[in-house]
Protein backbone atom coordinates (compact mmCIF):
# COMPACT_ATOMS: atom_id res chain seq x y z
CA UNK A 1 0.00 0.00 0.00
CA UNK A 2 1.17 3.46 -0.78
CA UNK A 3 1.05 6.35 1.49
CA UNK A 4 -2.24 7.46 -0.41
CA UNK A 5 -4.07 4.14 0.37
CA UNK A 6 -3.66 3.54 4.06
CA UNK A 7 -6.97 4.93 5.97
CA UNK A 8 -5.00 8.23 7.34
CA UNK A 9 -4.67 9.50 4.19
CA UNK A 10 -8.36 8.59 3.10
CA UNK A 11 -9.43 10.70 6.28
CA UNK A 12 -7.09 13.76 4.95
CA UNK A 13 -8.89 13.64 1.47
CA UNK A 14 -12.27 13.11 2.90
CA UNK A 15 -11.89 15.03 5.99
CA UNK A 16 -14.92 13.85 8.28
CA UNK A 17 -15.87 10.51 6.02
CA UNK A 18 -15.10 7.02 7.54
CA UNK A 19 -12.72 5.87 4.76
CA UNK A 20 -14.13 3.30 3.10
CA UNK A 21 -13.54 0.78 -0.54
CA UNK A 22 -16.18 0.19 -2.95
CA UNK A 23 -15.71 -2.05 -6.19
CA UNK A 24 -17.50 -4.28 -8.19
CA UNK A 25 -16.96 -6.38 -11.54
CA UNK A 26 -19.36 -7.60 -13.87
CA UNK A 27 -20.97 -11.08 -14.42
CA UNK A 28 -20.41 -11.47 -18.39
CA UNK A 29 -18.93 -14.45 -18.06
CA UNK A 30 -14.98 -15.89 -18.71
CA UNK A 31 -12.98 -14.00 -15.82
CA UNK A 32 -9.80 -13.89 -16.85
CA UNK A 33 -5.91 -12.85 -15.69
CA UNK A 34 -6.63 -9.37 -16.38
CA UNK A 35 -9.43 -9.13 -14.31
CA UNK A 36 -7.81 -10.86 -11.22
CA UNK A 37 -4.20 -9.07 -11.75
CA UNK A 38 -6.08 -5.95 -12.34
CA UNK A 39 -9.07 -5.94 -9.95
CA UNK A 40 -9.15 -9.06 -7.87
CA UNK A 41 -5.79 -9.40 -6.36
CA UNK A 42 -6.20 -5.42 -5.22
CA UNK A 43 -9.57 -5.97 -3.73
CA UNK A 44 -7.70 -8.83 -1.41
CA UNK A 45 -4.92 -6.42 -0.28
CA UNK A 46 -7.12 -3.48 0.45
CA UNK A 47 -9.22 -5.46 2.83
CA UNK A 48 -6.68 -5.99 5.04
CA UNK A 49 -6.26 -2.12 5.85
CA UNK A 50 -9.88 -0.81 5.20
CA UNK A 51 -13.40 -1.41 5.27
CA UNK A 52 -14.99 -2.60 1.85
CA UNK A 53 -17.59 -3.39 0.32
CA UNK A 54 -17.07 -5.76 -3.12
CA UNK A 55 -19.85 -5.98 -5.48
CA UNK A 56 -21.24 -8.24 -8.60
CA UNK A 57 -22.30 -5.61 -10.62
CA UNK A 58 -25.53 -7.32 -12.57
CA UNK A 59 -27.63 -4.58 -12.91
CA UNK A 60 -23.88 -3.14 -15.42
CA UNK A 61 -24.04 -6.23 -16.97
CA UNK A 62 -27.80 -5.47 -19.14
CA UNK A 63 -26.54 -2.37 -20.46
CA UNK A 64 -25.21 -3.96 -23.79
CA UNK A 65 -27.09 -6.81 -23.69
CA UNK A 66 -30.72 -7.60 -22.12
CA UNK A 67 -31.59 -11.00 -22.80
CA UNK A 68 -28.71 -12.92 -20.26
CA UNK A 69 -29.53 -16.47 -20.11
CA UNK A 70 -26.70 -17.50 -18.08
CA UNK A 71 -26.93 -14.24 -16.04
CA UNK A 72 -27.12 -16.41 -12.53
CA UNK A 73 -24.44 -18.60 -13.59
CA UNK A 74 -22.10 -15.45 -14.45
CA UNK A 75 -23.05 -14.04 -11.23
CA UNK A 76 -22.01 -17.05 -8.78
CA UNK A 77 -18.84 -17.22 -10.82
CA UNK A 78 -17.60 -13.80 -9.80
CA UNK A 79 -18.39 -14.65 -6.61
CA UNK A 80 -16.77 -17.33 -6.60
CA UNK A 81 -13.35 -15.88 -7.77
CA UNK A 82 -13.66 -13.38 -5.08
CA UNK A 83 -14.30 -16.36 -2.43
CA UNK A 84 -11.42 -18.47 -4.23
CA UNK A 85 -8.64 -15.09 -4.67
CA UNK A 86 -9.25 -14.62 -0.54
CA UNK A 87 -12.10 -12.07 0.20
CA UNK A 88 -13.37 -12.49 3.70
CA UNK A 89 -17.32 -12.37 3.19
CA UNK A 90 -17.86 -12.43 6.94
CA UNK A 91 -15.09 -9.43 7.73
CA UNK A 92 -16.31 -7.72 4.87
CA UNK A 93 -19.46 -7.22 2.31
CA UNK A 94 -20.08 -9.37 -0.77
CA UNK A 95 -23.21 -8.51 -2.19
CA UNK A 96 -24.85 -8.36 -6.00
CA UNK A 97 -25.75 -5.36 -7.00
CA UNK A 98 -29.56 -6.14 -7.92
CA UNK A 99 -30.30 -6.98 -4.08
CA UNK A 100 -29.75 -3.66 -2.92
CA UNK A 101 -32.32 -1.22 -4.76
CA UNK A 102 -30.64 1.79 -3.29
CA UNK A 103 -28.16 1.50 -6.18
CA UNK A 104 -30.97 2.20 -8.69
CA UNK A 105 -32.65 4.84 -6.78
CA UNK A 106 -30.13 7.12 -6.44
CA UNK A 107 -28.80 6.64 -9.94
CA UNK A 108 -32.02 7.96 -10.81
CA UNK A 109 -31.31 11.08 -8.34
CA UNK A 110 -27.92 11.38 -9.94
CA UNK A 111 -29.59 11.51 -13.43
CA UNK A 112 -30.77 14.32 -12.37
CA UNK A 113 -27.51 15.53 -11.23
CA UNK A 114 -25.26 14.65 -14.14
CA UNK A 115 -25.25 17.11 -17.43
CA UNK A 116 -25.81 15.35 -20.76
CA UNK A 117 -22.25 17.12 -21.64
CA UNK A 118 -20.55 14.98 -18.78
CA UNK A 119 -21.46 11.44 -20.45
CA UNK A 120 -21.04 12.38 -23.70
CA UNK A 121 -17.69 12.78 -23.59
CA UNK A 122 -17.06 9.06 -21.47
CA UNK A 123 -15.06 7.51 -23.93
CA UNK A 124 -15.75 4.18 -23.17
CA UNK A 125 -19.71 4.64 -24.15
CA UNK A 126 -18.34 5.62 -27.34
CA UNK A 127 -16.16 2.66 -27.27
CA UNK A 128 -18.92 0.18 -26.81
CA UNK A 129 -21.51 2.30 -28.58
CA UNK A 130 -19.01 2.56 -32.02
CA UNK A 131 -20.69 4.18 -35.05
CA UNK A 132 -24.42 3.04 -34.09
CA UNK A 133 -24.74 5.09 -30.87
CA UNK A 134 -28.38 6.05 -31.81
CA UNK A 135 -29.57 2.17 -31.88
CA UNK A 136 -27.95 1.47 -28.16
CA UNK A 137 -29.86 1.20 -24.64
CA UNK A 138 -30.34 4.57 -23.07
CA UNK A 139 -28.70 2.37 -20.25
CA UNK A 140 -25.26 2.06 -21.63
CA UNK A 141 -25.11 5.95 -22.27
CA UNK A 142 -26.27 6.55 -18.62
CA UNK A 143 -24.43 3.63 -16.66
CA UNK A 144 -21.93 5.93 -15.29
CA UNK A 145 -24.51 7.54 -13.53
CA UNK A 146 -25.17 4.30 -11.92
CA UNK A 147 -21.85 3.70 -11.68
CA UNK A 148 -21.70 7.05 -9.25
CA UNK A 149 -24.16 5.48 -7.06
CA UNK A 150 -23.08 2.09 -6.74
CA UNK A 151 -20.06 4.29 -4.72
CA UNK A 152 -21.53 7.12 -3.54
CA UNK A 153 -24.41 5.39 -1.96
CA UNK A 154 -22.41 3.94 0.74
CA UNK A 155 -19.77 7.15 0.96
CA UNK A 156 -16.66 5.01 -0.53
CA UNK A 157 -14.39 7.39 0.05
CA UNK A 158 -11.88 5.00 -2.17
CA UNK A 159 -12.25 3.27 -5.64
CA UNK A 160 -10.03 0.49 -6.95
CA UNK A 161 -10.00 0.92 -10.77
CA UNK A 162 -7.56 0.24 -13.75
CA UNK A 163 -7.03 2.89 -15.82
CA UNK A 164 -9.45 2.41 -18.26
CA UNK A 165 -12.13 3.05 -15.45
CA UNK A 166 -10.79 6.67 -13.93
CA UNK A 167 -12.83 8.97 -15.82
CA UNK A 168 -15.90 7.22 -14.03
CA UNK A 169 -14.58 7.89 -10.39
CA UNK A 170 -13.94 11.45 -11.80
CA UNK A 171 -17.95 11.56 -12.83
CA UNK A 172 -18.32 10.62 -9.11
CA UNK A 173 -16.72 13.01 -7.88
CA UNK A 174 -18.17 15.94 -9.72
CA UNK A 175 -22.02 14.27 -9.49
CA UNK A 176 -21.06 14.66 -5.45
CA UNK A 177 -19.81 17.64 -5.96
CA UNK A 178 -22.58 19.23 -8.12
CA UNK A 179 -25.07 17.50 -5.76
CA UNK A 180 -23.48 19.17 -2.32
CA UNK A 181 -23.28 22.69 -4.10
CA UNK A 182 -26.96 22.37 -5.06
CA UNK A 183 -28.16 21.39 -1.82
CA UNK A 184 -25.57 22.68 0.24
CA UNK A 185 -28.50 24.88 2.29
CA UNK A 186 -30.44 22.38 2.50
CA UNK A 187 -28.00 19.87 3.80
CA UNK A 188 -26.62 21.97 6.70
CA UNK A 189 -30.47 22.97 7.69
CA UNK A 190 -30.69 19.12 7.86
CA UNK A 191 -27.03 19.08 10.14
CA UNK A 192 -26.63 16.27 7.49
CA UNK A 193 -22.97 17.88 6.50
CA UNK A 194 -19.92 16.25 6.99
CA UNK A 195 -16.36 17.93 8.32
CA UNK A 196 -15.61 21.70 7.47
CA UNK A 197 -16.55 21.41 3.96
CA UNK A 198 -20.07 20.43 4.91
CA UNK A 199 -21.03 17.90 1.84
CA UNK A 200 -23.27 14.99 2.32
CA UNK A 201 -21.44 13.23 -0.34
CA UNK A 202 -17.28 12.59 -0.34
CA UNK A 203 -14.69 12.86 -3.26
CA UNK A 204 -14.03 9.54 -4.01
CA UNK A 205 -10.29 8.97 -4.63
CA UNK A 206 -9.32 6.77 -7.72
CA UNK A 207 -7.03 3.30 -6.71
CA UNK A 208 -5.06 3.12 -9.90
CA UNK A 209 -1.60 1.15 -8.83
CA UNK A 210 0.77 -1.64 -9.67
CA UNK A 211 2.28 -3.17 -12.55
CA UNK A 212 -0.64 -5.19 -14.06
CA UNK A 213 -3.93 -2.59 -13.67
CA UNK A 214 -3.96 -3.03 -17.41
CA UNK A 215 -3.40 -6.57 -18.48
CA UNK A 216 -3.36 -6.84 -22.24
CA UNK A 217 -4.23 -9.48 -25.29
CA UNK A 218 -1.83 -12.40 -25.97
CA UNK A 219 -2.65 -11.95 -29.74
CA UNK A 220 -2.31 -8.14 -29.52
CA UNK A 221 -0.33 -5.82 -27.22
CA UNK A 222 -2.27 -2.89 -27.79
CA UNK A 223 -5.47 -4.15 -26.87
CA UNK A 224 -6.77 -5.07 -23.18
CA UNK A 225 -7.46 -8.23 -22.65
CA UNK A 226 -11.15 -9.12 -22.42
CA UNK A 227 -13.92 -11.58 -22.36
CA UNK A 228 -15.78 -10.34 -25.45
CA UNK A 229 -12.94 -11.73 -27.65
CA UNK A 230 -13.71 -13.96 -29.90
CA UNK A 231 -10.69 -15.81 -29.57
CA UNK A 232 -9.95 -17.53 -26.68
CA UNK A 233 -6.53 -17.51 -26.92
CA UNK A 234 -6.09 -13.75 -26.06
CA UNK A 235 -6.84 -13.98 -22.37
CA UNK A 236 -5.89 -16.89 -19.84
CA UNK A 237 -9.37 -17.89 -17.82
CA UNK A 238 -9.22 -18.51 -13.88
CA UNK A 239 -10.85 -21.88 -14.66
CA UNK A 240 -8.03 -22.89 -17.37
CA UNK A 241 -5.93 -25.90 -16.36
CA UNK A 242 -2.32 -26.46 -16.49
CA UNK A 243 -2.66 -27.61 -20.26
CA UNK A 244 -4.75 -24.83 -21.30
CA UNK A 245 -1.60 -22.28 -19.65
CA UNK A 246 0.56 -23.54 -21.11
CA UNK A 247 -0.89 -23.85 -24.45
CA UNK A 248 -1.86 -20.17 -24.19
CA UNK A 249 1.41 -18.81 -23.24
CA UNK A 250 3.50 -20.94 -26.48
CA UNK A 251 0.92 -19.32 -29.03
CA UNK A 252 1.41 -15.61 -27.11
CA UNK A 253 2.16 -13.67 -29.95
CA UNK A 254 6.07 -11.97 -29.52
CA UNK A 255 8.56 -10.05 -31.87
CA UNK A 256 11.31 -12.05 -33.39
CA UNK A 257 14.05 -10.15 -30.97
CA UNK A 258 15.35 -11.43 -27.80
CA UNK A 259 14.09 -9.98 -24.52
CA UNK A 260 15.73 -6.82 -23.74
CA UNK A 261 18.28 -6.49 -21.00
CA UNK A 262 16.76 -2.94 -19.91
CA UNK A 263 13.16 -1.92 -19.29
CA UNK A 264 13.66 1.32 -21.57
CA UNK A 265 14.13 -1.55 -24.42
CA UNK A 266 10.61 -2.98 -23.77
CA UNK A 267 9.18 0.62 -25.76
CA UNK A 268 7.57 -0.24 -28.69
CA UNK A 269 7.46 -4.11 -28.08
CA UNK A 270 3.73 -3.93 -26.70
CA UNK A 271 4.18 -7.76 -26.18
CA UNK A 272 6.68 -8.28 -24.60
CA UNK A 273 6.19 -5.16 -22.63
CA UNK A 274 2.78 -6.80 -21.60
CA UNK A 275 4.18 -10.68 -20.67
CA UNK A 276 7.16 -8.95 -18.70
CA UNK A 277 3.83 -6.76 -16.88
CA UNK A 278 2.22 -10.27 -16.56
CA UNK A 279 4.86 -12.26 -14.67
CA UNK A 280 5.83 -8.84 -12.31
CA UNK A 281 2.25 -8.71 -10.78
CA UNK A 282 2.72 -12.29 -10.49
CA UNK A 283 5.62 -12.72 -8.87
CA UNK A 284 5.92 -9.84 -7.30
CA UNK A 285 9.52 -9.06 -8.74
CA UNK A 286 10.39 -5.72 -10.80
CA UNK A 287 10.36 -5.44 -14.35
CA UNK A 288 14.36 -4.44 -13.65
CA UNK A 289 14.66 -7.76 -12.02
CA UNK A 290 13.07 -10.12 -14.52
CA UNK A 291 15.32 -8.36 -17.62
CA UNK A 292 18.47 -9.33 -15.60
CA UNK A 293 17.01 -12.93 -15.44
CA UNK A 294 15.94 -13.00 -18.89
CA UNK A 295 16.99 -10.51 -21.12
CA UNK A 296 18.44 -11.19 -24.26
CA UNK A 297 17.47 -15.05 -24.09
CA UNK A 298 14.92 -16.11 -26.15
CA UNK A 299 10.87 -15.95 -25.49
CA UNK A 300 10.63 -19.60 -25.41
CA UNK A 301 12.65 -20.32 -21.97
CA UNK A 302 10.74 -16.61 -20.59
CA UNK A 303 7.50 -18.09 -21.66
CA UNK A 304 8.22 -21.54 -20.09
CA UNK A 305 8.69 -19.87 -16.60
CA UNK A 306 5.71 -17.77 -17.17
CA UNK A 307 3.95 -20.71 -17.79
CA UNK A 308 5.22 -22.26 -14.49
CA UNK A 309 4.47 -19.32 -12.47
CA UNK A 310 1.11 -18.95 -13.59
CA UNK A 311 -0.05 -22.78 -12.87
CA UNK A 312 1.34 -22.07 -9.58
CA UNK A 313 -0.44 -19.24 -8.72
CA UNK A 314 -3.95 -19.62 -10.49
CA UNK A 315 -4.03 -23.22 -10.17
CA UNK A 316 -5.47 -23.33 -6.31
CA UNK A 317 -7.76 -20.37 -7.16
CA UNK A 318 -9.53 -21.89 -10.49
CA UNK A 319 -9.79 -25.13 -8.11
CA UNK A 320 -11.33 -23.34 -5.34
CA UNK A 321 -13.58 -21.24 -7.78
CA UNK A 322 -15.05 -24.90 -9.30
CA UNK A 323 -15.58 -26.17 -5.97
CA UNK A 324 -17.28 -23.28 -4.95
CA UNK A 325 -19.55 -22.90 -8.36
CA UNK A 326 -20.75 -26.80 -7.48
CA UNK A 327 -22.09 -25.03 -4.21
CA UNK A 328 -24.53 -22.36 -5.30
CA UNK A 329 -26.63 -22.60 -2.04
CA UNK A 330 -23.14 -21.72 0.03
CA UNK A 331 -22.68 -18.70 -3.05
CA UNK A 332 -26.48 -17.86 -2.35
CA UNK A 333 -26.01 -17.70 1.11
CA UNK A 334 -23.07 -15.70 0.84
CA UNK A 335 -24.82 -13.23 -1.48
CA UNK A 336 -27.91 -12.91 0.88
CA UNK A 337 -26.27 -12.05 4.00
CA UNK A 338 -23.67 -9.46 2.31
CA UNK A 339 -26.58 -7.54 0.08
CA UNK A 340 -28.74 -7.70 3.70
CA UNK A 341 -25.57 -6.07 5.35
CA UNK A 342 -25.59 -3.45 2.43
CA UNK A 343 -28.83 -2.58 2.34
CA UNK A 344 -28.56 -1.87 5.92
CA UNK A 345 -26.06 0.63 5.02
CA UNK A 346 -27.29 2.17 1.20
CA UNK A 347 -30.64 2.53 3.62
CA UNK A 348 -29.64 4.90 5.89
CA UNK A 349 -27.65 7.23 2.74
CA UNK A 350 -30.70 6.97 0.76
CA UNK A 351 -33.13 8.09 2.99
CA UNK A 352 -31.02 10.96 3.85
CA UNK A 353 -30.61 11.96 0.27
CA UNK A 354 -34.44 11.72 0.06
CA UNK A 355 -35.04 14.41 2.87
CA UNK A 356 -32.43 16.16 1.35
CA UNK A 357 -34.18 16.36 -2.48
CA UNK A 358 -37.48 17.24 -0.56
CA UNK A 359 -38.97 13.47 -1.13
CA UNK A 360 -41.52 12.14 1.43
CA UNK A 361 -41.01 9.30 3.00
Amino acid sequence: MTAAETPAAATVANPGFQPLVFSGIQPTGNLHLGNYLGAIVRFVAMQETHDCIYCVVDLHAITAQLVQPELKTQIREVTAAFLAAGIDPKKHIVFNQSRVVEHAELAWVFNCVARMGWLNRMTQFKDKAGKDRENVSVGLFAYPNLMSADILVYRATHVPVGEDQKQHVELARDTAAKFNNDFAERIAALGLGVGEAGGFFPQPEPLIQGPATRVMSLRDGTKKMSKSDPSDYSRINLTDDADTIAQKFRKAKTDPEPLPTEVKGLEGRPEADNLVGIYAALSGATPEAILADYGAGQFSRFKQALTDLAVDKLGPVGAEMKRLVADPAYIDAVLKDGGERASLRARKVMDDVKDIVGFLR
